[in-house]
């Protein structure tokens, strides 16, 4: 299974989001709504006992619920090298705490470390090529985006399965953030 750890959005947020994706910029292939999550860490394909050793590891997890807010607009790439457009993510200490907390327990199930720098966001479309000023017109438009902060109590564990219409993400395992206090 290809497998990858990620905090799913409130409904009204991937509706938001998704709206952006009527921008007419060249090339663009938008995320599905039901699709768009932040990502806290690709884990690649792993087979059942890997996967189970994962499970263990991950439903370990103490962190505390927070909330998170989605904030501008950016791109991965320049030029011909454009890989995706993005919203951000506001900055978020217990974001970072959870983040962190994933890595390391997919590091104790065995797993492959990931060579990249958490940079967390949601990523809106994907490119094959340069889509021109276009791209540039449509962040400067749309970058004050500014969702509203919503409440992050639990992550999940997804599986992806590709097909012509691009992938399809399955829920397999949530697990429960404790809740304190208010957040």
């Amino acid at each position: 299974m290809r497998l990858f750890v990620a905090l799913s959005l409130p409904e009204e947020a991937r509706e938001r989001l998704a709206d952006l994706a009527t921008g007419g910029i060249p090339g663009a292939r938008w995320v599905a709504p039901e699709n768009l999550h932040i990502t806290l860490r690709f884990v690649g394909e792993v087979d059942g006992p890997g996967a189970r050793d994962l499970d263990d590891c991950l439903g370990a997890i103490d962190a505390p619920a927070f909330e998170l807010a989605i904030r501008g607009l950016g791109a991965f790439g320049e030029g011909p090298k454009l890989r995706a457009l993005y919203a951000g993510v506001e900055p978020n200490p217990a974001l970072m705490h959870l983040q962190a907390k994933v890595a390391s327990a997919i590091a104790r199930a065995g797993l492959a470390p990931d060579r990249q720098k958490f940079r967390p966001h949601v990523t809106l479309a994907r490119f094959k090529g340069d889509p021109g000023p276009k791209l540039g017109r449509f962040i400067a438009e749309k970058s004050p985006l500014a969702l509203a902060p919503f409440p992050v109590d639990r992550f999940i564990l997804y599986s992806s399965v590709l097909g012509t219409e691009g992938p399809h993400y399955v829920e397999e395992v949530e697990y429960e953030l404790e809740r304190v206090g208010v957040y």
